[in-house]
């Protein structure tokens, strides 16, 4: 196993991990809009190396353009957009937990309009984090949480994004980043800064914190993911990126002081349990896969194509 390899899987989980917890820092004090928007367009300024030196054809943007329009537009205007919503409304563990429901997501979406098979296994997987996100969803006194409820939705968008990106052949992953920075964080930046502005106590170092964040978090770890992965195989590099979510639960029960309970941690066992089951079925022997990945990291073993439906 390169070790190289490992490094790089495990920074991009980190990068991608600590973005919830750092984003609920700025969702306080910079609109949704106008901070969705700069994640993307952070995200989108990470990759210009890679689009400049590997630009996309005409021919790939004119075959691809379905797709990825419906990626631009959910993965990077609606899945942001509520994230930064839901991170104003719950607790930054809660909603890095909550990231797993993403999967659950995918598997859904997969199933119901692409066509493709849940393996018992993968069915087993989404039991569990369902039920890790009902649990994160009720609050005291049986309240809905409407923070946990808008990360949750959050997830579908990005479920969705994975499903379209997941038949993108003719593009990268960092041309579809580069897409969704330009297209849907320029619209909600712009939307943003007409109707709220940068909000009454926001400063250049928040602006600016928000740019780095989306760059390392939805630019930078997905560069190192696949360079990564295509060290260790899809399989190996995946199982490593499914520890984000947790590492961004452990920074904010540790650096933000989020207060941790009972329910908070029978939902972290359930969805490392769901995500355990979801990867276990994944052979991981030495040879080499052609990369299945696409433009949003995620924390499932969904694109991976020697996995049982």
């Amino acid at each position: 196993m390169s070790s190289r390899g490992v490094v790089q899987c495990l920074l991009a989980a980190v990068l991608f991990g600590v973005t919830a917890p750092l984003t609920s820092e700025l969702a306080g004090s910079l609109p949704a809009f106008t901070l969705a928007g700069l994640l993307y367009v952070g995200a989108a300024m990470a990759v210009t190396p890679s689009v400049v030196r590997r630009p996309p054809s005409r021919q790939a943007l004119a075959a691809e353009w379905r797709p990825a329009s419906v990626a631009v537009v959910a993965g990077g205007a609606i899945g942001p957009l509520l994230l930064v919503a839901g991170l104003a409304r719950t607790e930054a563990a809660t909603a890095s937990i909550l990231l797993n429901t993403e999967l659950v997501a995918t598997v859904v979406l997969a199933a119901l309009f692409f066509g493709e098979r849940i393996g018992r296994r993968l069915m087993s997987s989404v039991v569990l984090i369902t039920v890790a996100g009902v649990l994160l969803t009720w609050g005291p006194g049986a309240a809905v949480d409407v923070g946990a409820v808008l990360i949750i939705a959050a997830c579908v968008a990005w479920g969705l994004d994975n499903c379209v990106t997941a038949h993108i052949e003719e593009l990268t992953p960092e041309h579809v980043v580069a897409l969704k920075g330009i297209v849907a964080g320029g619209v909600n930046l712009v939307i943003g800064l007409s109707t709220g502005g940068w909000g009454p106590s926001t400063d250049a170092v928040q602006v600016l914190a928000a740019l780095v964040i989306g760059a390392a978090g939805y630019g930078l770890s997905i560069t190192l993911w696949v360079r990564g992965a295509r060290q260790l195989g899809a399989a190996r590099g995946q199982l490593i990126f499914s520890t984000a979510p947790f590492i961004g639960a452990v920074v904010a029960w540790t650096v933000l002081g989020d207060p941790v309970g009972a329910l908070q941690v029978a939902a972290v066992l359930l969805a490392a349990a769901g995500i355990v089951v979801s990867v276990r079925p994944v052979h991981l022997h030495e040879h080499r896969h052609g990369l299945l990945v696409h433009s949003h990291p995620h924390v499932s073993g969904r694109h991976h194509r020697d996995t049982p439906r």
